[in-house]
Parts: structure tokens; C-alpha cells; sequence
């Protein structure tokens, strides 16, 4: 996949870090930017199959509806429809167990805007919302798996 990819350790089970990253309307208490998630639609199991995020843009907030796929533990993934601020985003979180009862987290972004946005800029904005996530899921994991 294009776009951007990193990856961090956790000391979370996998389960942990899956449950987190499928709350999604928790993701305003620890995604950098991210005000407002409405789940528009839920699966049978009661995760989100649609849902519509308002973030804080470099330049202007940014509305979009992202549909979501499930591998339960390991990999969460999304694509956007097509909207006035986003023409395509996809991307997918992927968790690992490791020896030590810890998670590797991957995270992969591509987006492209619906506005004009030099790809120096684009690209920039990837890797900061990348590694943002990364921090902000890795925290939440660990703070609510010692609850």
C-alpha cells in the first residue's frame, strides 16, 4: 500500500489493542484531531461497519464516512467514500502478538483530499496522523487493559 506505514510496541494484548481501536466513538478522547464520531451503521456483533468522523485539519476541518472490516484480533481496516473533503482514504491497523504477551501495532494511511494539497504537505500530513494514532492507541490500550 502507498501512503504511510509505522509501527510501535505495546505492552497490551492484542485483544486489548483491537478492542480499543474498534470503539471508534472513543476515538475523540485519544486521536489527535479527531472531535466528533457518529456510527451510521453496525454489524451484527456490534461493531461499526459506516461511520462519519469530523477531524481538525492543517486548514480546515475535515468531514468523511469511512466503512470497516474486521479480522478479530489482528487487523482492522477501512476505506472512505467518496465525499467533498476526502476522495480516497483507506487503511488498516494490523496487531501481533509477541512473546512477551505485548502487541506489535501497525498502522497503515493513504489518503487523497477532494482540495488541491501539495503531496510534500499530503504526505506530511500522513506521517503525523500516523504517528499521533500510533501514541494515542498505545496509551489508551495500556491505561484501560490496568483499569
Amino acid at each position: 500500500m502507498e501512503g504511510t506505514v509505522r509501527s510501535t510496541e505495546t505492552a497490551a494484548s492484542a485483544d486489548r489493542v483491537f478492542d480499543v481501536a474498534a470503539d471508534l466513538g472513543g476515538y475523540p478522547e485519544w486521536a489527535t484531531g479527531v472531535s466528533e464520531v457518529e456510527v451510521l451503521e453496525t454489524r451484527d456483533d456490534g461493531l461499526a461497519h459506516r461511520a462519519r468522523f469530523v477531524v481538525e485539519g492543517f486548514i480546515k476541518k475535515i468531514t468523511y464516512e469511512l466503512e470497516y472490516q474486521y479480522e478479530r484480533p489482528n487487523k482492522i481496516s477501512w476505506h472512505a467514500i467518496p465525499g467533498d473533503d476526502i476522495k480516497e482514504m483507506e487503511g488498516y491497523y494490523e496487531f501481533s502478538s509477541l512473546d512477551s504477551g505485548g502487541t506489535e501495532i501497525v498502522y497503515a494511511l493513504r489518503v487523497a483530499p477532494a482540495f488541491v494539497v501539495p503531496g510534500f504537505l499530503r504526505r506530511q500530513a500522513e506521517k503525523q496522523i500516523v504517528s499521533s494514532a500510533l501514541r494515542g492507541l498505545k496509551r489508551r490500550a495500556e491505561e484501560s487493559g490496568a483499569a
